[in-house]
């Protein structure tokens, strides 16, 4: 029997999936082929990835429209053309022009100070593989029948998005983290995947078969039987129905995933399962696994790679698709939050987040109005992120009167993401400038326990830290005793070790990413409130995020 072979990597798409290994770049090798036939390769990768933007945008899919936008006009720009050009016209042979080329400028790029615009380097080494691809004639292999996992050097979103209906079940990249736009593509896909794998996967035979775990990061090539057939289903957690004790909780066989609105714990208590999106491609997924609608609605994802602050209409075009599909039900949409890794180049080294916002004239107007009329037939809310200070709150809720009436619509609800430490410590306070509290525990966690969001240390199931379910907790009290509606639309609420606490400190509504809803469904079902009460209880007084986890998941 064939040992399996283990390779590590980066969660940047969580999940667990099984398939065929498929090897998707070129093999390495000459290529000849004239200038002409270079110059050629690289307008087809433009025309083709031009055609594909157009194709995704006419079906509502924006954001992914953008992305492989960006491509097209990589492959169309002559300081990476003309070089590979040039070098093919003095006998260099194709594939070594194509790839010294793209080196130079991966490098030039690589080399920015702004680490996300650094990191658009992979965009143009994706690029180059298509190219030479494209050179190879149809020479590489086509994906197997049925289900398989990608392996490239650069994961291509192009790639993610072509082969998503063909039978891609996961993918590993060589380059790359959480913050790429293959890994932005493959989340809203609910594609696990690897960023920053071990360079020795690119040796892994194709055809053999294999899992992804973009859990624990590891792709595993020739599994045992018995690890394929973990892969089918998870066991049931501990903290589901039918348990004895805070300390050592058994599952309920045979529990189904709960699809009725509203749904219900195993014990009858009714918990709001929403949807967090960017694209009208992940609202789709989450709405047809059972998400009563969306509790965070990212409006900035399409405008990342913009120039200038986007316009009504800008906003208009992104936000349309999105809120067509959720007449009647609930559209949570957050401002613009260009903060952390999500700083479009036009802010770099400038003041960002909410207060280039709010310092901006026309800004956070015409977003309002935008929000205001394409979401008129949707139970409409409107979210301020990152608020720190009630004087926040104030001026956005005066813009959102005055847009109001020049939109013609009636004012809608005005909420407040809680991921700001301080903030949460006086959550009685802003209680009264806010009608909703939505807990962002992404952010929270983060601030809470001094780690930089992009470390690859931070993971949702670190909010299970005492110190973080400390100011949940907090939040959730002040908001019960102000009558402000509440909810957790962090990553956390989709972790098996953070949601029973959640429930246990009160939350009765969560929005997680779509791919996620049917999961966190089935363990809602599941949940029985008594136990995660106790489980919450006992965690507010563990000392590690490690004693939380074990207990909860205690067998």
């Amino acid at each position: 029997m064939t040992q399996p072979s283990r390779y590590r990597g980066l969660p940047v798409s969580e999940g667990i999936a099984a398939g065929q290994l498929y090897p998707g770049d070129t093999l390495a090798g000459t290529l000849p082929a004239t200038p002409e036939q270079v110059a050629e390769a690289f307008a087809a990768v433009a025309r083709e990835r031009s055609a594909l933007a157009q194709q995704l945008r006419e079906g509502g899919r924006g954001e992914e429209a953008d992305i492989v936008a960006i491509g097209a006009l990589i492959a169309a720009d002559p300081a990476l053309v003309d070089p590979a050009v040039a070098a093919a016209r003095d006998g260099a042979d194709a594939a070594a022009a194509v790839e010294r080329s793209a080196a130079a400028q991966a490098a030039a790029i690589a080399a920015l100070a702004n680490p996300d615009l650094a990191a658009r380097a992979d965009d143009i080494r994706q690029v180059a593989s298509a190219v030479l691809t494209y050179l190879a004639d149809g020479n590489a292999a086509p994906p197997p029948a049925g289900s398989f996992i990608l392996i490239r050097r650069e994961v291509d979103p192009a790639d993610l998005i072509r082969l998503a209906d063909a039978g891609l079940a996961g993918a590993v990249s060589v380059s790359g983290g959480a913050n790429s736009h293959a890994a932005i593509i493959a989340r809203g896909l609910g594609i696990p995947m690897l960023g920053g794998a071990d360079p020795a996967v690119l040796t892994a035979p194709a055809g053999h078969s294999a899992i992804v775990d973009a859990v624990d990061g590891r792709l595993i090539v020739d599994p045992s039987p018995q690890e394929l057939a973990a892969v089918a289903g998870l066991p049931a957690q501990p903290w589901a129905a039918g348990a004895t004790d805070a300390g050592g909780l058994a599952g309920r066989d045979g529990a189904t995933p709960a699809s009725a609105t509203p749904l219900r714990t195993a014990d009858g208590q009714e918990i709001t399962l929403l949807c967090n999106v960017a694209s009208a491609t992940e609202t789709r997924l989450g709405l047809a696994a059972g998400a009563t609608g969306v509790g965070l609605l990212r409006t900035e994802i399409p405008f990342i790679n913009a120039t200038e602050w986007p316009s009504e209409s800008d906003h208009r075009r992104a936000l349309d698709p999105v809120l067509g599909l959720l007449n009647g039900r609930p559209a949570v949409v957050r401002l613009l939050d260009f903060s952390g890794d999500k700083i479009p180049a036009f802010l770099a080294g400038r003041q960002a987040g909410l207060a280039a916002l709010l310092g901006h004239p026309r800004a956070l107007g015409d977003q309002l109005r935008a929000v205001l009329r394409s979401g008129r037939d949707t139970g409409l809310a409107v979210m301020v992120p990152m608020v720190s200070t009630l004087d926040e709150m104030a001026l956005v809720r005066s813009a959102l009167a005055d847009a109001a009436a020049e939109a013609g619509a009636d004012v809608p609800e005005l909420g407040m993401m809680v991921e700001v430490a301080a903030t949460a410590s006086a959550a009685d306070a802003f209680a009264g400038a806010s009608d909703f509290f939505s807990i962002g525990t992404n952010d929270l966690t983060s601030q809470v326990l001094g780690l930089d969001r992009a470390d690859p240390a931070m993971r949702p199931a670190l909010a299970a830290d005492p110190r973080v379910l400390a100011l949940i907790s907090r939040v959730v009290q002040a908001a019960g005793a102000a009558g402000v509606d509440v909810s957790v639309c962090g990553d956390a609420a989709a972790d098996p070790a953070v949601l029973p606490l959640l429930i246990g400190l009160g939350v009765r509504k969560v929005s997680v990413g779509a791919a996620r809803v049917p999961q966190v469904a089935e363990w809602i079902a599941r949940a029985d409130t008594s136990v995660c009460a106790a489980l919450a209880g006992h965690a507010l007084h563990a000392t590690t995020p490690e004693q939380v986890q074990a207990h909860v998941k205690a067998p």
